[in-house]
């Protein structure tokens, strides 16, 4: 092979590997981002306990305008307090999990809020399931428990690391009036949920009939008044031809 001939190889083979490279890196790029949960000296059974969530933004064309944060066994919704977040942003509360939302931020820019936590449960390590949604109808699915291969890629969750329980750490104790949150009915509950609906409105539409005894009567009647009437006109078209 001819210098002149290896040159152009080596080139070609340069030119090949820099778009492959280039290829790899855009596919690998969207999946950096992430949730990030992150607090000041985070202990086990620790009290009013600030959280800073970090949204970062996968979409060039739309902006965030909500992220719904599914709460850990130990924590409920009403020992959520909000702090701080993206102007016009509120919290809402619901079963198991909260939401901060608001206008859209602006696009491609990441979203950022803090709450406050009653109290961390007795744990090392706690994990919020995110759903991050965009003014495009678009929604980010970060609940992957699993650690992922590579850093800062897959659908991890934002999980925060506990250190150990203070020595003198013990549960606060719970207002009578706090809420917990039920768990998701199974689907054997959600049957024989529907089954009972079913059956008080048959039940309930029982009871409107009982409570109308004229309908029934009435419509028979009527039918009766029908055909009485039929008979009688049959009969007069037949006297009628017959004269």
């Amino acid at each position: 092979m001819s210098r002149t001939t290896r040159a152009h190889s080596a080139r070609r083979l340069a030119a090949i590997t820099a778009v492959a490279l280039s290829a790899t890196v855009a596919l690998a790029a969207p999946a950096f981002a992430h949730v990030e949960v992150s607090a000041k000296d985070a202990r086990a059974l620790a009290e009013d306990v600030t959280l800073t969530f970090v949204a970062e933004s996968e979409s060039s064309s739309a902006g965030i305008t909500k992220l719904q944060a599914f709460l850990p066994e130990g924590i409920t919704p009403d020992d959520v307090t909000y702090g701080e977040g993206p102007k016009g942003w509120k919290l809402t509360r619901d079963d198991d999990s909260y939401t901060v939302s608001g206008p859209a931020v602006a696009k491609g820019e990441d979203a950022e809020y803090t709450v406050t936590i009653r109290q961390l449960p007795k744990a090392k390590s706690l994990a919020f399931k995110t759903l991050q949604s965009y003014s495009d109808g678009r929604v980010d699915r970060w609940i992957e428990l699993e650690k992922s291969s590579g850093h800062g890629h897959g659908n991890s969750a934002p999980i925060l690391e506990l250190k150990p329980a203070a020595p003198d750490a013990k549960p606060a104790d719970r207002s009578p009036t706090a809420k917990t949150p039920s768990p998701a009915p199974s689907e054997t509950e959600t049957s024989a949920s529907n089954a009972d609906d079913a059956a008080q409105g048959a039940n309930a539409a029982e009871k409107k009939d009982d409570g109308s005894p004229a309908a029934l009567p009435v419509a028979i009647g009527a039918v009766l008044l029908a055909l009485i009437g039929g008979l009688w006109w049959w009969k007069s078209r037949k006297a009628v031809g017959g004269s």
